[in-house]
């Protein structure tokens, strides 16, 4: 639970420092391949999270591939920051909430779409189509399969879920069996 506190809290101040769509493409290009490259390269992975290695010499090597990737001063930035306090995990978290708040800084409402095979582009414009305008305003949808689903779709916004599933629908059929 802490930690997806700060990852919200760390992405929430990363949007808020950012300006344009240029910065937020450029931002969340460099934060990724820096975790990319992180996570996959086994060298670095094992020095960073060495506990007998020195804060300081950890944050030397971090410098070291900042300036040889050639990353932009707010995103080297942000990486020294986690570093310094101990919170490059975060950093998976952190990329996967950045398209959401910032879509929100925009006032664009995210949806997150569940189906238990991938859609057709025709099927996603349709719904983007009715949730706009439902909304009144732009949305942002995120597809994601969910192999639990027989058919149908479930659709998360925030808190609120549509459940307009087929299994959603069974659920629905035992409940009003059991009332009688």
């Amino acid at each position: 639970m802490k930690t997806q506190i700060l990852i919200k809290r760390y992405t929430q101040g990363l949007v808020e420092a950012l300006k344009d769509e240029k910065e937020f493409s450029t931002l969340r290009r460099e934060l990724s391949d820096f975790a990319e490259l992180l996570f996959k390269h086994q060298p670095l992975e094992e020095a960073l999270s060495n506990p007998f290695l020195a804060s300081d010499k950890k944050i030397q090597i971090i410098r070291a591939v900042l300036v040889k990737k050639r990353f932009s001063n707010k995103a080297s930035r942000f990486i020294l920051i986690l570093a310094e306090n101990n919170r490059l995990k975060l950093l998976p978290g952190i990329l996967e909430l950045l398209p959401l708040f910032w879509n929100e800084k925009k006032g664009i409402i995210t949806y997150e779409v569940f189906s238990a095979v991938p859609l057709k582009e025709i099927q996603k414009k349709k719904l983007e189509e009715k949730l706009e305008a439902l909304e009144k305003g732009p949305v942002f949808l995120r597809y994601r399969i969910d192999p639990e689903l027989i058919g149908g779709l479930t659709i998360r916004k925030g808190n609120i879920v549509y459940d307009i599933s087929l299994r959603g629908s069974l659920s629905r059929m035992k409940e009003d069996i059991i009332e009688g």
